[in-house]
């Protein structure tokens, strides 16, 4: 007799999607997992700073265990969305009760300046898959000149500094930061990885400058500054001679260039501090412009979601249904269409696909088991369906490209540990969608 369970498919190989994956799996659905990326894990695979092996190694042990269960299939290099491999119709045509969103955030979030398309103009996420070699990101040339401006006051600004200090060794690295040193949003832990190459009197100088705008709303200068002085104390040790600098109170307004296409100035706009109702600040532009010579330009300035995905999007976010009906911790895990002012019944989301840029692994794990309860909710309100997914992998077969299941994506593992230990390394990967598939036999 055929057995019955619900039949959920779970969009994205991130650790939100591998956590619901398994919090449903455990509450007795079958789970089919597609991930657009051969490799599973996302986020904590290509998110992290290279060097957190600690960090990356005690995932990727999870996520083995999680591939292993017997309830959960994986499908990797399959692109879900209107432009993909399957739309969300085919994945309801394939019999899916419903479907958790966990693909990320994987639109690229622009100011629309002029000059965004010259050479050595980058978004973060680009330059962040570049150094975690996710193809094809990772065969991508990039323009890092002696000087490099990135825009942000995050954790990312941060990972790409380092990477600019530490790595390229670039001679000069300013922070624009649209708000006040009262305002930076990165923590401190992050600031000692390049805390040891601040330009201190930079830092004096620039702290002095905004002072009279930042005493004026009630902020404390002095204080402020400390903050950023309390990373020096763990700071690592210098591996270059770069000069960290912050740019506070600038943003952006166009980038030039030469006549091979190649960026060669930041014009940004000063700006001020307006003090709202609720007590937060806002940035106000000037009118006063100037520029910095720079090669390079990172906007770290954060992500949204895909729109050509099939679902509803808003301020950079798919819709969430704001009466829910399966909440979670009174947060909505539920698709919303805004024309229509109804809800899209079977579609969930969860991690960065319900709220862009919100976090990193801890928070994409938990709110991807949230994603799951919710829809584990919805199916509580259906009769289980066939449990039997063998027409996916029969759809996926005409596909006409190599799918990674999770036999292959275990030997992956695999693979890349042997050759780490091979070259005498804490971590290695293949750089190559071909690599990995000759890796995994399926090339």
């Amino acid at each position: 007799m055929e057995e019955s369970k619900y039949r959920v498919a779970v969009v994205g190989a991130g650790p939100a999607g591998i956590f619901g994956a398994r919090e449903l799996a455990t509450m007795g659905a079958q789970v089919v997992l597609f991930n657009r990326d051969l490799k599973p894990g996302g986020l904590a695979e290509y998110g992290i700073y290279p060097d957190k092996h600690t960090m990356k190694s005690g995932l990727r042990k999870q996520f083995r265990l999680i591939l292993e269960m017997p309830c959960i299939e994986y499908f990797g290099n399959v692109v879900i969305g209107q432009k993909g491999n399957l739309t969300l119709d085919d994945l309801r045509a394939l019999g899916f009760q419903a479907i958790l969103v966990t693909a990320g955030a994987q639109g690229t979030k622009w100011l629309g300046l002029p000059g965004e398309s010259l050479e050595g103009v980058y978004h973060a996420k680009d330059v962040v898959y570049f150094y975690n070699k996710l193809p094809p990101f990772s065969q991508k040339k990039f323009r890092f000149g002696r000087r490099c401006a990135v825009v942000g006051a995050g954790n990312v600004m941060l990972d790409i500094a380092r990477y600019l200090i530490r790595e390229v060794k670039a001679e000069d690295v300013i922070a624009i930061v649209r708000r006040g040193p009262a305002e930076i949003k990165f923590d401190r832990k992050e600031l000692e990885y390049v805390a040891a190459n601040l330009d201190l009197s930079a830092l004096d100088t620039e702290i002095s400058r905004v002072a009279p705008i930042m005493q004026a709303i009630g902020q404390n200068p002095v204080a402020a500054k400390a903050v950023i002085l309390e990373a020096l104390p763990k700071a690592l040790p210098k591996v270059s001679e770069t000069h960290f600098r912050f740019g506070f109170l600038a943003s952006p307004v166009q980038m030039s260039g030469n006549d091979k296409n190649q960026l060669t100035t930041l014009e940004v706009e000063d700006t001020t501090l307006v003090l709202q109702e609720n007590g937060d600040t806002k940035a106000r532009g000037t009118g006063n412009k100037r520029t910095i010579d720079v090669e390079t330009v990172v906007f770290a300035i954060g992500d949204k979601v895909d729109e050509t995905f099939g679902l509803p999007v808003e301020w950079n976010e798919y819709v969430k249904n704001p009466e829910p009906r399966f909440p979670v911790d009174g947060d909505s895990y539920e698709a919303f269409d805004p024309q229509t002012k109804k809800g899209i019944p079977d579609i969930f989301v969860a991690g960065w696909s319900r709220k862009a840029s919100s976090g990193l692994v801890g928070y994409a794990r938990k709110d991807g088991t949230n994603g799951a309860k919710a829809t584990w909710g919805y199916l509580q309100t259906l009769q289980p369906g066939s449990a039997d997914t063998s027409a996916v992998a029969a759809r996926l077969k005409k596909l006409g490209k190599p799918v990674v299941n999770n036999s292959a994506a275990l030997s992956l593992y695999e693979a890349e540990k042997a050759e780490a230990e091979k070259r005498g390394l804490e971590e290695f990967k293949f750089a190559s969608n071909e690599e990995m598939l000759r890796a995994m036999r399926l090339s």
